[in-house]
């Protein structure tokens, strides 16, 4: 359906923060005008571009309000039309941070890259480019000049400077950027004092950051008094027509649902837990940290990606969470994503080589003692019928993770045939073990029928 600004659906306005490249300041400068608008009155909520999990956390720490990913690549253009609209509910501003550079995306027919670029074109909503202006000056102009120019698809309705390094810097580079005829909406100067905690993955979890809402206002006020942000949120727009589709991202699985939720379970997309939720699933949380068991009334358990190999010993203790995991797959279904996956398997080996029993109902061993990065986008082909799909379905995910399989470790059946974004042979991906299977990849969305 389409739906419109004048409609029962209002569109929120909404910005794009994007950048030419990664480490500019946008998720920084993301934060603080979150945090700033939200001071000011205005209801404002994130959103990101791509699949990273992280930065949405921080996105709602920010605003109160939940923050979805926006995927071209991974989402059809219906879904990801309806994603916008629900973002946007009851707000009067949506600030969606790009991933990556602009443009950057993978192989993919147009529109359909995964890039930011992408994001902006199809939801009508104009760029804020963050410039990373340290070691240049007037070349900065260039630089901007090129992402005006480079696709007539988006609009970049202005500048913010990042890293400024003095006031005659900051002269030198607006002056040449504005003789383009484009804005330039504040410039940062370096501080090492404005920063959040990193770990391997990006951005320690907005649940563990210490201090985290008065970081927030930190950055806001450090926004505030660089950046104008009147004029940002005027540069701000809601497109006048936006396709949308209304069934979830991800068929539900089970009617009623336990997902593990704690410090070791945190990575679950909230656009898949809303598209649940709206399609009336029951969902009842539980901690396997607090050596909590899955709730027995319910008909599937989902153990979610996070960092089970910080908390590998307390899982590893948690005997009532264990057995009542191994008890609930006796008769019904259970699936881990990443961190769930390692945790259903026979072992996990922490970084500092110690290895910890897991529940064993797949025969995988797992191991970070040494870490090799993988990461990038997966089309899965379901191997067998599954709650999540008949066999043959595909669905679209991503991984991100560094633990690796022992080798010889599993004799399991795959869980599902899987290539990445870049035209590679299917590999076979997970384990399947009865009631029980698992895959290092986070599902994003099932793909278009046919």
């Amino acid at each position: 359906m389409k739906l419109g600004g004048d409609g029962g659906n209002i569109l929120a306005r909404g910005l794009v923060i994007a950048a030419p490249h990664s480490g500019s300041g946008k998720t920084m400068l993301t934060l603080g005008l979150l945090r700033s608008y939200r001071n000011a009155g205005l209801t404002v909520a994130g959103a990101k571009c791509g699949p990273d999990y992280i930065d949405p956390a921080f996105h709602a720490a920010a605003t109160g309000k939940p923050s979805f990913n926006l995927d071209s690549w991974a989402m059809r253009p219906t879904l990801l039309g309806a994603l916008a609209v629900a973002a946007g509910e009851a707000c009067g501003l949506v600030l969606c941070e790009g991933v990556m550079g602009l443009f950057d995306g993978v192989a993919g027919e147009p529109g359909r890259t995964g890039s930011s670029a992408d994001v902006a074109a199809a939801l009508g909503w104009p760029v804020l480019l963050v410039i990373d202006a340290s070691g240049q000056s007037q070349t900065a102009a260039a630089v901007v000049k090129g992402c005006a120019s480079f696709e007539a698809r988006i609009k970049i309705a202005g500048v913010v400077l990042n890293r400024v390094a003095s006031p005659r810097h900051r002269r030198l580079v607006t002056e040449a950027i504005e003789a383009l005829g484009m804005p330039v909406l504040g410039a940062l100067p370096r501080d090492e004092k404005i920063h959040l905690p990193e770990r391997h993955l990006g951005l320690v979890q907005a649940g563990e950051t210490v201090g985290l809402d008065a970081a927030l206002d930190r950055i806001a006020g450090f926004i505030d008094e660089h950046v104008d942000t009147g004029a940002i949120l005027s540069c701000a727009r809601a497109p006048a027509t936006l396709a949308c589709g209304e069934s979830p991202a991800l068929p539900p699985p089970a009617q009623r649902i336990a997902i593990a939720r704690d410090e070791a379970f945190s990575f679950l997309y909230p656009h898949v837990l809303a598209g649940w939720r709206k399609a009336g699933v029951e969902i009842a949380f539980f901690s396997p940290l607090a050596n909590e068991p899955p709730p027995g009334h319910c008909d599937l358990c989902w153990l979610p990606g996070g960092y089970p190999e910080l908390h590998a010993g307390r899982l590893a203790a948690a005997e009532r969470f264990l057995g009542g995991l191994r008890r609930f797959v006796g008769t019904r279904p259970a699936h881990g994503e990443c961190g769930g996956y390692m945790v259903l398997g026979q072992s996990l080996t922490d970084q500092a080589g110690h290895a910890h029993r897991m529940a064993g109902l797949l025969g995988a061993s797992f191991s970070f003692a040494k870490r090799k990065l993988h990461l990038g986008y997966r089309q899965a082909r379901l191997v067998e019928p599954h709650p999540l799909g008949a066999k043959g379905a595909i669905l679209r995910g991503h991984e991100f993770h560094y633990a690796t399989i022992e080798v010889g470790s599993s004799r399991d059946e795959p869980f599902a045939f899987v290539r990445d974004a870049h035209g590679g042979a299917e590999q076979a991906e997970g384990n399947r073990r009865g009631n029980v299977s698992g895959s290092f990849f986070h599902l994003i969305s099932a793909d278009e029928p046919g």
